[in-house]
């Protein structure tokens, strides 16, 4: 067993999860290559800053992968879709909340558009294949799920999926689901976990290889 370490007094019971030996499917993610992804969707022109919400499965890693995005200006760990009463990592954690593990980021358009921070979040951010899970976490709050910020967000992100689908990308079928529902904001030590946590075992196992991923998969895009 592993557990995603924060503070003893607030783990969950979704926080001691099994770690499968072997190097198998739940051991580490396989990115896309860039070429094997189907191009976004054209977007409607947008001006000043953009937010888009996005989950797939821990938000430690999701969050330290869009860090590294040119053209975001922040992204802050979250839940989505759920209450804001039992948005904390405790109840989100007994896997009864309804809530996702979330990042919010905030864009810059002109710079990188959702289509592209899509493209990113299938490819090398997650495994949009795995359903109520995400390598060694299990449960519903760690599924693959879009929240869309607008109509245009929404008919890029269902365009996008069916593209997936059709081009038999990933050999299975995407599993993210795209829902409505408000996003609040973790506690203080979920956020920019990776960066004060460098260290950390559960990141450098399952997180950090995402990074790397994005650097070299997206040298266009990456940013120390």
């Amino acid at each position: 067993m592993t557990i995603r370490i924060v503070p003893a007094a607030i783990l969950g019971a979704a926080s001691a999860v099994a770690l499968f030996a072997g190097g198998g499917a739940l051991s580490a993610s396989k990115p896309v290559a860039a070429g094997q992804m189907p191009a976004p969707p054209a977007e409607k022109a947008a001006s000043g800053d953009q937010v888009a919400v996005l989950a797939g499965g821990c938000f430690w890693g999701i969050e330290g992968v869009f860090e590294h995005v040119k053209g975001v200006k922040s992204v802050v760990s979250g839940y989505a879709g759920g209450t804001k009463e039992t948005a904390t990592y405790s109840k989100v954690s007994s896997e009864t909340t309804g809530h996702a593990e979330a990042v919010r980021i905030v864009y810059d358009p002109k710079v990188v558009s959702y289509g592209t921070l899509l493209k990113i979040f299938f490819s090398v951010a997650h495994d949009p294949t795995q359903v109520n899970r995400q390598f060694p976490d299990t449960g519903p709050s760690y599924r693959s799920a879009v929240f869309p910020q607008n109509a245009d967000q929404k008919r890029i992100a269902a365009s996008y999926i069916a593209s997936l689908g059709k081009a038999k990308v990933f050999g299975k079928p995407v599993a993210t689901r795209i829902e409505t529902g408000a996003f609040y904001p973790a506690e203080s030590y979920h956020q920019d976990f990776m960066r004060r946590n460098p260290r950390n075992s559960y990141t450098t196992r399952y997180d950090k290889p995402k990074i790397a991923a994005l650097k070299s998969t997206y040298p266009a895009l990456y940013r120390n």
